[in-house]
């Protein structure tokens, strides 16, 4: 389909806060959980998901104007509707420390992360 060739394209053309948080997702490195990147999830392709806990991780900029604002909030109400919590991360706070956003993320997903340090 024309959304699952759009995901392959966007996992080849990825952004470097994306690949540096793929570093601690991939692999189930991440307290065993099996996360996707660039996955199509109804009408939308994530940045990541674990479909175990239905969580989503979205790689945000921070320079979001009110269109792409908009889009977002209609965006995650329907993935919110379809039983999926969003987590949103800024890509300078990967850039700047992509393991401590990682941690975050593991303890949004209820892994103890004092085993993990």
């Amino acid at each position: 389909s024309q959304r699952v060739h759009r995901a392959r394209e966007l996992r080849k053309n990825s952004t470097v806060p994306e690949r540096k948080l793929w570093f601690y997702l991939r692999n189930r490195k991440l307290g065993g959980l099996k996360f996707r990147r660039q996955h199509p999830i109804g009408p939308y392709i994530v940045d990541f998901v674990c479909d175990e806990l239905k969580l989503i991780v979205e790689v945000d900029g921070d320079s979001h104007d009110e269109q792409n604002f908009e889009y977002d909030k209609l965006r995650q109400a329907e993935l919110q509707r379809r039983g999926y919590s969003v987590l949103r991360v800024i890509n300078d706070d990967v850039l700047d420390d992509a393991e401590s956003v990682a941690l975050g993320i593991a303890k949004e997903a209820g892994i103890d992360i004092s085993e993990m340090m």
